[in-house]
């Protein structure tokens, strides 16, 4: 049973944007935290941007913040990550990631029940 499914990845040339779209169904519908997070070959899995979905409270590395935008549709029970002024450091595997209950650091990728199969973007100079 598919849970949390990502599309929208792809290839792009620096300064170039891409949306990044998560869509959840079973369980996964109800997490009180959504989020992103980035793995690059032979690092860590970091967070990028989380938003809580009762309140719409959003949270960004700083990495990120002023270029990716995290947002939801609750209706298509969606979450997205706009994209912006990507640069090669962005290049990575990107997941998406859900928490039932919302607890413990958005930063944390053990506070997170699902995760979606990754969609990967390249990000050239």
């Amino acid at each position: 049973q598919v849970q949390l499914e990502e599309s929208g990845g792809g290839s792009v040339q620096a300064g170039g944007s891409l949306r990044l779209s998560c869509a959840a169904s079973g369980s996964a519908i109800n997490s009180a935290r959504m989020a992103w997070f980035r793995q690059a070959p032979g690092k860590q899995r970091d967070g990028v941007a989380t938003i809580y979905t009762g309140s719409g409270v959003t949270y960004y590395a700083n990495s990120v913040k002023g270029r990716f935008t995290i947002s939801r549709d609750k209706a298509k029970n969606t979450v997205y990550l706009q994209m912006n002024s990507l640069s090669p450091e962005d290049t990575a595997m990107y997941y998406c990631a859900a928490s039932l209950t919302g607890g413990g650091s958005w930063l944390y990728s053990g506070n997170y029940n699902y995760w979606g199969q990754g969609t990967q973007v390249t990000v050239s100079s």
